[in-house]
């Protein structure tokens, strides 16, 4: 269970002024978003919803959060935060109401990921703990669907947990990874906690540990001969395919068949069509070439279109920790808080000079249009202003420019409901449905749209009244001293 604890402070000093000013029930709407693509690419792959699941439905503060923020000081000294509230947190029962896009669905800049709705408070204090679930985690199943695109329908195993940020690091990376299409994992305890298939056989340590590598490999192929694959590089390439040659046909000899052989260092083209070359010959042709050391999708390409003879690929380091685009950016804004006066929203907005950082007002859902089943463009629109019969967008990536919206195409709401009242809703999904749904959702996306961007556009009454708060704000903000 992940603790509330787990946040920013600032988080906790907001909701001490709610409190305090007697705004803490004031009902509020939260959009969480991501700014841009990762790995200049055209699309993220949305992962975590089920750690945030996991998270909100124990989230409270229990006699051991509460223990500590009664130590926690301020910079005068004094205690940080007063009894009568730290009382009144203790009480706190999560009761917003949430409506995300499905877990393993293709997703976009500025789209809401998320929508939280409910207590100021509450909706404050749960920000910085979604944006660390969602935020990584997007990210891993993003760079392991394109590791994967990158594959060409060849397994891709997860070897990261090594040199991940953490357990925690090793464990989301794992999850992720395997939504976003990896066949398997070492990580043994993500293969316990979140069902995904395990995979490893032995290291170089195995070989060294016996006078001869063919004493090794054979020591490894009686005591597994169900795990029967060999790692061959430890001390010269060719000569380590000749001694698994002959520890496979011993084994054949008892019925036994070698599965394959693995490469971790060296010329891993050259070494690969090399050893193909011997297993064929030797009479191994369905002896598969796995191959690790510093992948990515980018040597995986470029390995493939060199010639490469290699069918399994172990991708570490450069999966596991993101290692080429280390965060995505993805944000958490308040658009809209109720005014029981007006009995209706009031829209908020944050200003900025860089207009991809001026977040968006109101109450949204995201529209995506299909043609033939296959995505043609999103929609971002305003719940309590609806639609106009005559749909119309403004394009986020040229924002002055209007096009029309093909309404006659079929078309889904993206946001689902996930909580209402702070009960869960929505049906369990296993991670293999999640999986299956990103895997098939990045296989059509990237057949119909390569590496052509996807159009994404704010609906035009949001659109139009976004840009009137902006010069409402400015004038308001303009006028205050």
């Amino acid at each position: 269970m992940i603790s509330p604890l787990l946040t920013d402070l600032y988080q906790l000093t907001m909701a001490y002024g709610y409190w305090k000013l007697g705004m803490h029930e004031q009902k509020a709407v939260f959009h969480q978003i991501f700014r841009k693509h990762p790995f200049g690419g055209n699309y993220a792959v949305l992962a975590g919803l089920s750690s945030v699941v996991e998270f909100l439905q124990g989230w409270r503060f229990g006699p051991t959060e509460i223990a500590y923020l009664q130590t926690v000081k301020s910079p005068a000294g004094d205690n940080l935060f007063p009894q009568d509230f730290l009382d009144y947190l203790s009480t706190v029962r999560f009761s917003c109401d949430i409506d995300a896009i499905p877990e393993g669905t293709i997703v976009f800049p500025h789209e809401p990921l998320l929508r939280v709705s409910g207590p100021l408070l509450q909706a404050q204090l749960i920000e910085s703990t979604l944006l660390e679930l969602i935020n990584f985690q997007t990210l891993i199943a993003t760079k392991a669907a394109r590791v994967c695109q990158a594959a060409i329908g060849d397994r891709v195993l997860e070897f990261g947990m090594r040199r991940a940020q953490g357990p925690d690091g090793a464990l989301s990376a794992s999850r992720a990874a395997y939504i976003g299409g990896c066949a398997a994992t070492s990580n043994v305890l993500a293969g316990q906690r979140f069902d995904i298939p395990v995979s490893g056989t032995q290291a170089h340590s195995w070989v060294t540990a016996f006078p001869t590598e063919q004493q090794a490999f054979d020591a490894f192929a009686e005591v597994m001969p169900h795990n029967f694959v060999l790692l061959v590089d430890t001390y010269d390439t060719q000569r380590g395919v000749e001694n698994a040659i002959r520890t496979a046909k011993r084994m054949r000899e008892k019925g036994v068949e070698l599965r394959a052989i693995r490469l971790d260092s060296g010329d891993l083209c050259a070494l690969s069509i090399a050893a193909r070359q011997q297993l064929d010959d030797a009479g191994f042709p369905n002896v598969a070439i796995i191959a690790s050391n510093s992948l990515d999708e980018y040597v995986i390409t470029e390995l493939k279109q060199r010639g490469a003879k290699i069918s399994v690929w172990g991708v570490g380091t450069n999966l596991a920790t993101a290692y080429d685009y280390p965060a995505l950016d993805g944000v958490y804004k308040l658009s809209a808080l109720w005014n029981d006066t007006n009995n209706k929203w009031d829209y908020k907005l944050k200003l900025s000079d860089s207009p991809e950082k001026i977040s968006n007002p109101g109450v949204l859902q995201v529209r995506r249009f299909f043609k033939n089943g296959v995505p043609t463009e999103d929609l971002i629109y305003d719940l309590p202003l609806g639609l106009t019969e005559s749909i119309s967008r403004f394009c986020i990536e040229t924002p002055h420019t209007l096009r029309p919206v093909n309404a006659f195409d079929d078309f889904k709401d993206l946001l689902q409901p996930l909580f209402r009242d702070g009960k869960k809703i929505a049906d369990t999904e296993t991670i293999h449905v999640i999986r299956e749904r990103a895997i098939q959702s990045v296989n059509q996306f990237v057949k119909a749209y390569d590496k052509k961007q996807y159009p994404v556009g704010l609906e035009n009454h949001l659109h139009l009244y976004k840009h009137q708060l902006i010069n409402e704000f400015s004038k308001k903000n303009d006028d205050t001293y």
